[in-house]
């Protein structure tokens, strides 16, 4: 069973034109995929956004807000985030997992078993994923880590249940 908790999933971006539209910076995998969270979408759990429409424009998407049709209105909404429940995900194998449920996992360093931190964020640098590891009071130091989301290769396991992620790293590196 899933916890419910928001996922961010998207933010809107720069107006375009004159009647309310804008630019939607989707974060889903496959980008396409906001398309599946059209009735789904919120800003925070009291305020569920009515969207008119997304469509696809060569690489981006451009999205309209009922009730909102002009550009001074629309622009009160830049950079925020849109977000779905994660109960509308869908459900992964085993050996998959989403990067939001990476955050808050304690990263264990296996070269010496020590702890070097907490995963604070995820983000792509363009060559791959990465974790950003902030240091907790239990960490071997003070650091912040940026360590390659490759499987195999910098990740030995990621234990759903207990929260923690195992890695190939050192505290030195």
């Amino acid at each position: 069973m899933k916890k419910n908790k928001q996922v961010c999933i998207a933010n809107i971006g720069k107006p375009r034109g004159l009647k309310g539209e804008f630019f939607l910076n989707s974060f889903c995998s496959p980008k396409e995929n906001i398309l599946n969270y059209i009735d789904d979408i919120f800003i925070d759990n009291e305020n569920k956004l009515s969207i008119e429409y997304i469509k696809k424009i060569n690489s981006k998407f451009l999205a309209k807000l009922k009730n909102i049709d002009s550009v001074d209105e629309i622009k009160e909404y830049t950079n925020i985030k849109l977000y779905i429940s994660s109960e509308n995900l869908p459900e992964l194998k085993s050996e998959e997992v989403y990067w939001h449920d990476l955050k808050g996992m304690i990263v264990i360093g296996l070269n010496k078993n020590e702890i070097l931190g907490e995963v604070k964020e995820l983000n792509n640098f363009g060559a791959n994923d990465c974790l950003i590891v902030k240091p907790t009071p239990d960490s071997v130091d003070e650091k912040e880590r940026l360590i390659p989301f490759i499987k195999e290769k910098f990740i030995d396991s990621i234990d759903k249940k207990e929260r923690v992620l195992k890695v190939y790293w050192q505290s030195d590196y």
